[in-house]
Order: C-alpha cells, then structure tokens, then sequence
C-alpha cells in the first residue's frame, strides 16, 4: 500500500526512502512513502494514519471487506419475470406482401410462413417451462381476420393466420392441464404500419367501411385492450377461442352499411 507523496508546507519525505523502480512516478514498484513531521522526530504514524500506514478510513474499509468475504452472499433477486404472479406471451410480429397466387416465389413463401407462423410456433414451445411453472400462464396470438374470412391479403397471409388460430384451439386443449391459456385475437384493418398505404387510397377506404357495420377502421389501442385483458385474472375462463376485432365484418353476412 502507498500512502501519497504529501509536498505540502507541513511535510517532508524521509531522505532514507528511495523511489522504487518500474513504478513510475507514483513509486508502485518500490518500497512504502513514510510520511513525516517537520523536524524529525520518533516515527510516528501521522494522525489519521494506522499503525500499518494504512489511513484508518482504510482500514476500516479493508475490515468490512474481510468480514464481506466471509459471509455467504446475499440471495440474487429474482428476474421480473420469474417474479410475475401470470406470466404471458404475445405473439405479435407479422409481415406480408399481397400478390396474386401464382406469382409468390418459394422464398416469399417461406419468408412469411417463417415470420408469421412458425416464429410464434417456436416460441410456444421454448415458453412453455416457464409458462407451466408460473402456474398461470396465459398465450396470446395475435392473428387477423385473414384466418377467419377470406379477406384479398393474399393466400400465405391467410394461411398463416388460420393456422394461428388452429394452434390457438390445440394449444388451449393441450396445455389446458399445466393451467396455460391460450387463444388468438383477430383483427380487421387497424391504423398500423403495416397497412398505411392501404388506408392511403380513399377508395379503399370507402369499400372497407361499406363492409364494416361499424363504418370505420380500428384503432390500435381497441387491440391492445382486448390482449390486456386476456393476460389478466379476469379472462381465466377464456381458453382456445380466436376473437375478432373487426367492427362487426365477419359476421356481416348482407347489411349494407349505406342508406
């Protein structure tokens, strides 16, 4: 331990300490600095020193170090999600591209099954420990209505999404024993990223309302709400169901929205 070279007007450095070498300036490579009083005298620690030229700051430090290191270790807290009384998964990421049947490519194909299907499928499956563990799991897939009714979004799309809803039922039964719930939530067009140029085109927009009894597109937060309480307390009776939220679209069988 080296104690810091003090030049102030109250020291001076004890002439038989040399400075040790391969230490630099800060002398880590030799022996100790002593520290003096002006004019000589018995070597005494200086006050606030230890009587192992540690400061006694230092050494009390150096104690509790000791001490530390012969307790066992704290417990680590608990990640949060281990902590969560109902852990819950939603499945969320999706992806397409609308274009006639017979022009998709292998690789498009591939690339939406992979994005929208088989992503969710697989983090089922790692999910599922933890889900089971927890006691009361929830899942949630959030698929479209392209599952459900044949919608003009393309025939991968649609696959994908009725196959989510399928996993939502065989799920729900399956895993219905390690007390995980599963089901799916189905949208309709919703103000999103995904479909903005869609709703960019007016008369687009003019024949998805004639379709929708309630006469507008959906608002994102009217999903969100819906996942929210499937993943609460309150839903633990809804098991392998696909609920659509879609202003009423699918069950639209023929009433014209205009008069």
């Amino acid at each position: 331990m080296v104690i810091p070279r003090q030049d102030g007007p109250g020291h001076r450095r004890d002439p038989r300490h040399r400075a040790g070498g391969g230490g630099g300036a800060g002398g880590a490579g030799g022996g100790r600095a002593h520290v003096l009083p002006q004019g000589g005298g018995a070597r005494r620690a200086p006050q606030g020193v230890g009587s192992q030229g540690l400061p006694r700051h230092g050494l009390r430090l150096r104690r509790v170090r000791e001490r530390a290191a012969r307790e066992p270790a704290p417990r680590r807290r608990r990640p949060l999600w281990q902590q969560a009384q109902h852990p819950l998964q939603v499945n969320n990421v999706g992806t397409n591209f609308t274009k006639p049947t017979t022009e998709y490519s292998g690789d498009e194909y591939s690339f939406i099954m992979a994005t929208n299907l088989e992503s969710a499928y697989h983090l089922c499956q790692l999910a599922h420990p933890l889900l089971k563990a927890s006691g009361s799991g929830s899942i949630v897939l959030i698929s479209s209505v392209s599952g459900v009714v044949g919608v003009s979004s393309g025939s991968i799309y649609g696959m994908t999404k009725g196959a989510m809803n399928q996993l939502a039922k065989n799920l729900g039964c399956e895993w219905a024993k390690d007390n995980i719930r599963t089901n799916s939530v189905a949208p309709w067009y919703i103000k999103t990223s995904l479909v903005e140029k869609d709703l960019a085109k007016q008369e687009f927009v003019d024949n998805l309302v004639r379709r929708t009894p309630l006469r507008r597109v959906g608002e994102p937060e009217e999903v969100s709400s819906l996942v929210a309480f499937l993943c609460m307390p309150g839903s633990s009776y809804i098991n392998g169901q696909t609920i659509s939220v879609d202003g009423g679209m699918t069950v639209n069988g023929f009433y014209p929205t205009q008069a």
